[in-house]
């Protein structure tokens, strides 16, 4: 089993009750929960005019492959009806592979860890929540540390435990 941190988010049809549903099918297709934190609320990132968003992260235990979980991820976002028209856009669901156990993968399609991470408050914190002493792979400084260094200026703000 390999252990893999993922970041679901949605600001479109009730962003909270969107990412429990991800929760839910990652569960049954992806393998097992571990952890999870609670929800996050931020504005939006990029493309800053649109609702805010609602994220959370995930400890998955799963017998996946990284390609094979990248591609169940991207079954899971078409069935709950992603829609890919605009890069950074809206968007019902969002799955981002975080982390896959310590390992660095380049390859097209598929870069872990996620390459803008360190760079994203929204992933950082709930990713420390669960995840706080977890080393990044190429950086060698822990979730926490990367956090504590982050220069994104966005607030975010925990709405939930859960």
């Amino acid at each position: 089993m390999h252990v893999a941190y993922l970041l679901t988010g949605s600001n479109l049809e009730e962003p909270q009750r969107q990412v429990a549903h991800a929760f839910n099918l990652l569960q049954k297709k992806a393998g097992t929960i571990r952890s999870v934190s609670g929800l996050y609320q931020t504005a939006a990132w990029g493309i800053t005019d649109q609702a805010d968003f609602i994220n959370q992260a995930i400890c998955l235990s799963t017998p996946l492959s990284p390609r094979a979980l990248l591609k169940c991820i991207l079954a899971i976002e078409i069935e709950m009806g992603r829609e890919r028209k605009i890069k950074m856009g809206p968007r019902i669901i969002d799955i981002d592979i975080l982390l896959y156990d310590a390992w660095v993968i380049e390859e097209p399609g598929l870069v872990i860890p996620h390459p803008l991470l360190p760079q994203r408050r929204f992933a950082l914190e709930p990713l420390v929540e669960i995840a706080g002493q977890v080393l990044h792979p190429v950086l060698k400084k822990s979730m926490a540390t990367l956090l504590a260094t982050c220069e994104d200026p966005l607030d975010v703000y925990k709405i939930s435990t859960e």
